[in-house]
């Protein structure tokens, strides 16, 4: 999600890449026990130019290098609908992949193309999100935790009573229904908060130029003035750079561990008063989602999330942060470890058991893409 160096530059082609390691074959190489090497399809169906979205296809990509078996990885990366990503997928599958890693657009209207790769055999892994296909593993972050971990802090900040600006993702993305479910939840515990535009909140697409359009229209109207804290979905470092804009005092906010975003928690100076707390999102579900694929290819056994509430599942249990307290600043400051991240991205780069590169390889995977 959420949401500029390396980020603008690959939103602005918001084309087809295709990244060879190896061989460039596009079918895996078969022999007596089977295939040996692999090549793999990757779809991401929006939000170009989010930072999210970028670093998690360059993880992606960073991934496969890791992985000598892995001859070839075709990467779609375009802003279109369901019914375009499901177009994408079976591009992919005409390609004859072994396996598709993807970011979902929608849960469901994706599964006649997943229903047709599992007839060809082909392994699908969906990241970010979840999909509601049988065949189809699913590896994300637990985004409902995501947003009750925010929404508690937030709430909790504004001593339980006031006015919060509910802004979320991309309208139908599994990962904002999630988080939806999530805010509610803790809502529901909060009786004297009240939030606007409307309880189902405003969606910025996911999209920093809307966002701040959105943002500084909400100040304009004179509603900033009347609320007393702000849920972020990972658009949080435009929003506090227009209500810095604006010279308006800022209110309490929770958002995405998105460098910029984190940057302006750990800046007093150019942004005093600031108090917030950064949840972990990691954009590696690109790379942790290459190397499930080729465990699943392998015949590899994986362990579904307990409670994770939906078959071939895994989940990704986020970390909230905040800068109030010395500790909170000092770790914080830690998650600020990759040199020359660009701002957009989030700042959590690894997945224990899922990815293997060196974090600070991931922003030079995407370099001359």
């Amino acid at each position: 999600m959420v949401r500029n160096g390396i980020g603008r530059r690959l939103g602005a082609l918001a084309a087809v890449a295709v990244i060879a390691a190896g061989c460039s074959s596009s079918t895996g190489t078969t022999g007596p026990s089977g295939p040996k090497t692999f090549t793999i399809g990757y779809s991401n169906g929006g939000s170009v130019g989010n930072g999210f979205r970028e670093e998690q296809v360059c993880t992606a990509k960073a991934q496969v290098k890791m992985y000598p078996e892995i001859t070839n990885l075709t990467v779609i990366h375009r802003n279109t609908d369901a019914a375009g990503q499901l177009s994408d997928i079976r591009d992919l599958i005409a390609k004859n992949v072994n396996a598709i890693v993807f970011n979902p657009n929608d849960p469901d209207a994706l599964n006649p193309a997943l229903e047709e790769a599992a007839a060809k055999g082909i392994v699908t892994v969906s990241v970010d999100a979840y999909v509601t296909d049988p065949h189809t593993w699913n590896l994300y972050n637990n985004q409902i935790k995501y947003a009750e971990l925010g929404a508690k802090w937030l709430f909790d900040q504004m001593g339980g009573t006031g006015t919060v600006w509910y802004t979320r993702g991309l309208a139908g993305h599994p990962a904002d229904s999630d988080r939806d479910i999530g805010f509610q939840t803790v809502l529901k515990q909060y009786p004297n908060i009240k939030v606007v535009p409307s309880n189902s909140g405003v969606f910025t697409g996911w999209d920093p130029a809307t966002t701040t359009n959105l943002t500084n229209d909400f100040i304009s109207s004179g509603q900033y003035d009347k609320i007393q804290g702000i849920w972020a979905s990972g658009m949080g470092k435009q929003i506090v750079d227009a209500i810095k804009a604006a010279n308006k005092p800022f209110v309490p906010i929770v958002d995405a561990d998105i460098g910029g975003f984190v940057s302006q928690l750990l800046d007093p100076t150019n942004f005093p008063g600031l108090k917030g707390a950064a949840v972990t999102n990691t954009a590696s579900v690109g790379g942790a989602g290459v190397t499930m694929a080729l465990k699943l290819l392998k015949g590899e056994t994986i362990t579904q999330s307990a409670g994770a509430g939906r078959p071939n599942t895994v989940l990704l249990d986020p970390v909230l942060l905040d800068n109030t307290t010395d500790a909170g600043k000092a770790a914080l400051k830690a998650w600020q470890s990759v040199p020359g991240l660009d701002q957009l991205w989030p700042l959590s780069l690894s997945i224990q058991g899922w990815t293997t590169y060196d974090p600070n390889t991931v922003p030079a995977s995407c370099k001359g893409a």
